[in-house]
């Protein structure tokens, strides 16, 4: 189920998690779209404290599925969780949390058929693997899911390593938190159960990504899609955010196309990057370096719904998302005449979030990183 090419696991895809005491957690985000129904599933996992005895010690798993409905099962026992590359987030990806112990048996990777077989409550999933089983009691709620995964984009160019989406920085310990995007587009064949339908599905866009740390983002937004109208091998994902370096605030943006085999990259590093994104509704951004412009315009028509992040304050809502964006994205590559258009896209799935706060008015940024000197606070963003 492991099986991949070194070139396609993404630095920071093991477990960061150290041992010690510092507030911690770690989240995993794993999303399967289906365009012939119009419809997306997101997971997404998290751990907090793992070390155990502390006020916000536990596991979560969420997932937003048809229609952007919601489901949530938390997983108190840490020590029923596992994940591979402790403590330097080296290796491949590798995580589960059980919800019921197995007698004599300690949490890891579990062969498919003994999963499911063992396991009631619980999920599992690597770079090609994805399968559980969550029931909530009170609302009788229930999902079940089992797929392959065949990773086709890391985050860079086909055939070169894959390169860490926080670039050089994020494996120095200065930087809160991490953010990877470990799969940019992929293909998942499989079936997910969710209240009482059966939902079979061969090559469907599939993409992953995950965070860490022991700070948290004060302010947030993401774009993303990797499936666009008449465009199969096309995949995108943007976002900025107000964290922490060292002891001030940084607001910084960052935009990623893979296409036809290229990586285009639009980061601190290599770019001017601006901004502008409602509280909810529109989402802006514009980006050039000194070979390529891009622009991405995204909207949303529905409310969005919240979702669960790790705080200072635990586990609470302080995000929403839509997996039914619109996005237009134009990539323009400069010559000495002027400009030629790459390419031009449009989605109606694009997934997009907004988070953190304060959201009274409009970010907008005008193109370069902006330092903030201020203590990092959290407010929680509307509903």
């Amino acid at each position: 189920m492991n099986t991949l090419s070194q070139t396609l696991i993404t630095p920071h895809s093991g477990y960061h998690w150290d041992g010690n005491q510092h507030r911690f957690f770690e989240g995993w985000y794993y999303r399967v779209t289906l365009p012939e129904l119009d419809q997306t599933f997101a997971f997404m996992y998290s751990i907090e404290d793992p070390i155990g005895g502390q006020p916000h010690s536990g596991g979560a798993a969420q997932i937003l599925g048809p229609e952007d409905s919601y489901f949530c099962r938390t997983f108190a026992d840490v020590g029923q969780f596992w994940s591979w590359g402790a403590p330097t987030g080296m290796g491949p990806l590798g995580l589960g949390h059980w919800g019921h112990s197995l007698p004599g048996q300690r949490p890891q990777f579990l062969d498919p058929e003994q999963f499911d077989y063992d396991i009631p409550l619980g999920y599992q999933g690597t770079h090609t693997w994805h399968q559980g089983h969550l029931y909530d009691p009170g609302t009788g709620q229930a999902a079940h899911w089992r797929y392959y995964i065949r990773p086709i984009y890391g985050w860079g160019d086909v055939g070169q390593p894959s390169q860490a989406t926080g670039g050089l920085l994020s494996f120095l310990p200065i930087i809160e938190p991490g953010w990877q995007v470990m799969m940019a587009h992929g293909q998942a064949t499989g079936w997910i159960d969710w209240q009482d339908k059966r939902y079979v599905f061969e090559n469907a866009p599939a993409y992953a990504e995950k965070n860490w740390g022991g700070a948290f983002p004060q302010k947030w937004f993401w774009i993303n899609c990797n499936c666009f109208t008449d465009q199969p091998d096309l995949a995108l994902t943007a976002a900025a955010g107000r964290r922490q370096v060292l002891w001030w605030m940084e607001s910084v943006g960052l935009i990623g196309v893979h296409y036809q085999g290229r990586f285009y990259e639009f980061a601190p590093w290599n770019a001017e990057i601006s901004w502008s994104v409602t509280p909810w509704g529109e989402w802006t951004m514009q980006a050039h370096n000194a070979h390529y412009e891009i622009e991405v315009w995204a909207s949303c028509d529905r409310t969005g719904t919240p979702l669960r992040a790790p705080t200072q304050n635990g586990l609470i809502f302080i995000c929403k998302d839509t997996m039914h964006g619109q996005v237009t994205l134009t990539l323009k590559r400069y010559h000495q005449h002027g400009s030629t258009l790459v390419l031009k896209a449009h989605s109606h799935l694009c997934g997009l979030e907004v988070g953190g706060g304060p959201w009274q008015t409009a970010w907008i940024t005008n193109g370069m990183p902006i330092e903030e000197p201020e203590p990092l606070l959290w407010s929680v963003a509307s509903p």
